[in-house]
């Protein structure tokens, strides 16, 4: 089979037969899982779909696809850390407390919401804002893990709930 000629842009339906079974095959070593690696080696395409990309040659397209999928495979890899945190914290639960199946899956979504916002945040106001609000430290015990003033503490909290407040404005519309 000769290499693709990519003398001008392909279109999203040669990127697929040109790299699918490639993509899918390099996140399957990564991941060590098939279905896992279907599932975001399809992802990556959609998002082709949804933010076409101009490549110039295979290669590049390649590099594009792996640097997406890597991103895609620590998503997938959050994730799973916080379901396993809250599956945690459910099986430490007495059975007659634990939430309908329902509940359970709100939570995991406000759970996964609540770690993107965090992750859009710097570093020491995502730390600050956990640390006061969701382990009650103090601005004082706040500031002194962080190296910082307690002033400093009280605007990355309030910056941290700010984002609190957007976000829940998103699902108020």
């Amino acid at each position: 089979m000769s290499a693709p000629d990519y003398s001008s842009p392909p279109s999203i339906d040669i990127l697929y037969s040109d790299h699918h079974d490639w993509l899918q095959g390099w996140l399957r070593r990564r991941l060590g899982n098939a279905a896992d690696a279907a599932d975001l080696a399809h992802d990556a395409f959609v998002r082709l779909l949804t933010a076409p990309k101009r490549f110039d040659s295979p290669p590049e397209a390649r590099v594009y696809l792996r640097t997406m999928a890597s991103g895609l495979c620590v998503d997938l890899w959050r994730r799973r850390q916080i379901e396993q945190a809250w599956l945690d914290t459910l099986a430490a639960q007495p059975e007659a407390l634990a939430p309908s199946a329902e509940q359970q899956a709100i939570v995991l979504d406000a759970l996964h919401e609540i770690d993107t916002m965090l992750r859009q945040l710097p570093p020491k106001a995502a730390s600050a804002f956990v640390m006061a609000v969701g382990c009650d430290m103090s601005d004082k015990e706040v500031a002194a893990e962080l190296g910082v003033s307690t002033r400093m503490v009280r605007k990355y909290v309030a910056q941290a709930m700010l984002h609190c407040l957007l976000l829940e404005a998103r699902h108020a519309t």
